[in-house]
């Protein structure tokens, strides 16, 4: 099939013209669109007063995203949370702890951050093992964090902030699209409570991850473009990749086509 339009779940580049996308959409003449098919959700005081973690019995705090970063204040606000001087921050990597200087004063001495994935920030955490860590996320943790925490033998706290749900998809209803891609398994989920009769027909479904590839497969849909890969690292290049093999088995067929007629 000839692949024309592509819908994207996520939210649009905020530079749309140097990522990826726009260059495959340069490449093959691509209608591409992008639509986050998720939210992100705060708790509320009650909600977190649930979890029955006090936010002052900690002395520092990991922020793993700017998201929790936002949440975490606003929940301590609500429930009346002074935060003290003396409370150290540990940051993934040093653009989420720069983000933090919206909500206090920057000083080396009390934030902290790794180089980019969490395993390096254990590092630096691990120096600090005397302090009581307290763990802002979302309803949906990456199980391998949790377990490089329990592992390290922390005195931590987990704290849900905020929630990843289903967002509204109602206005593209009707609307076709020969690609939808898909980044996470709530994704698929969120397609399915907004379509629930759904039907794949010619749609291409592409996934990124092996949780979300499951995730197609587990709601019985067929599953045409996957990244990563050896070939295809990255789900822009597994989509060219893709085209270019119909594009290939299409010129096929007319030759096939041009022989027969000649015969």
């Amino acid at each position: 099939m000839k692949v024309k339009s592509i819908l994207v779940s996520q939210p649009k580049p905020a530079d749309f013209e140097k990522s990826p996308y726009s260059s495959l959409s340069k490449k093959f003449n691509l209608k591409i669109d992008f639509r986050k098919f998720i939210k992100i959700e705060g708790v509320d005081s009650k909600e977190f007063r649930k979890q029955r973690v006090n936010i002052l019995d900690h002395t520092a705090i990991i922020f793993t995203s700017r998201n929790a970063i936002d949440h975490f204040f606003s929940v301590a606000k609500s429930v009346r949370a002074e935060i003290p001087n003396t409370m150290k921050y540990f940051c993934v990597s040093e653009a989420i702890a720069f983000y933090l200087q919206n909500y206090i004063q920057y000083r080396k001495r009390k934030v902290f951050c790794g180089e980019k994935s969490f395993s390096q920030l254990m590092d630096v955490i691990i120096k600090h093992k005397g302090e009581k860590f307290l763990f802002p996320c979302s309803d949906i943790v990456k199980k391998d964090i949790e377990d490089q925490l329990k592992k390290a033998k922390l005195d931590y706290s987990k704290a849900v902030m905020y929630k990843t749900v289903c967002g509204d998809l109602s206005d593209l209803k009707g609307i076709k699209y020969d690609i939808l891609v898909f980044y996470s398994p709530l994704g698929i989920e969120s397609l399915f409570q907004n379509f629930p009769d759904f039907e794949q027909n010619d749609t291409l479904i592409a996934a990124f991850g092996p949780s979300t590839a499951e995730a197609v497969k587990a709601t019985g849909l067929k599953l045409n473009i996957e990244a990563p890969t050896k070939i295809s690292p990255s789900m822009t290049m597994a989509i060219s990749n893709f085209i270019e093999e119909e594009e290939k088995k299409s010129k096929k067929k007319k030759i096939a086509k041009k022989k027969l007629k000649k015969a």
